[in-house]
């Protein structure tokens, strides 16, 4: 599904922008702060100016499911809508999900008005969307960290918390990156070591 060395390139991203922004490698990351580091505006429904009522009520309260985020290039920067009604944890999924559409180069959605006012969007296709979506999850939660936490034995409801993620997520990507079988095998093989 991905080009060769692709899963890589998302870790040592994760890696130069942790370093970028002044914090460990195993860190946790916040999608505002990298946002604003990449010089990409957040905004929630709230910011669009104006936007009447009865449409920031459609879009965060009668129809909020329909939508998580969207990025569209205003200008010379890029600007991600995020949807503000929903948890934390996915807002930091989303954001960072459109940050990674971007980090990769792929173009942002295009937004087009119906004569009756409906918006239309152009969307990303499946192989942009695995891309952001691996990308994403190494920008949140990097093999490194994830060896982390399995290594400090943490609990991974406190370590989703921590890093601001669902646990859900974490539990996912403990599992794709292969990290659980890596530090299972570390674990024989030091009590195989030390005679245990």
């Amino acid at each position: 599904m991905f080009t060769r060395g692709f899963k890589s390139w998302c870790e040592n991203v994760s890696v130069q922008l942790r370093r970028e922004m002044d914090l460990e490698e195993s860190a946790p990351i916040d999608g505002y702060q990298l946002a604003k580091h990449l010089g990409i505006q957040v905004w929630t429904p709230r910011d669009i100016p104006g936007l009447d009522q009865e449409c920031l009520r459609t879009l965060l309260h009668i129809d909020s499911d329909s939508w998580s985020a969207v990025t569209l290039c205003v200008g010379p920067k890029d600007l991600i809508i995020i949807n503000s009604s929903h948890a934390p944890s996915r807002q930091a999924s989303d954001l960072t999900h459109e940050i990674a559409h971007t980090l990769i180069g792929h173009e942002p959605s295009r937004v087009d008005v119906t004569p009756d006012g409906l918006l239309l969007l152009d969307t990303y296709d499946r192989q942009q969307e695995e891309e952001a979506k691996w990308l994403a999850g190494a920008l949140l939660l990097p093999r490194i960290a994830l060896l982390s936490i399995m290594g400090r034995r943490l609990d991974l409801k406190v370590a989703a918390k921590q890093y601001g993620v669902s646990f859900k997520m974490l539990t996912y990507r403990i599992s794709v990156t292969g990290v659980e079988t890596q530090y299972s095998r570390a674990k024989r093989f030091s009590k195989r070591a030390s005679g245990r």
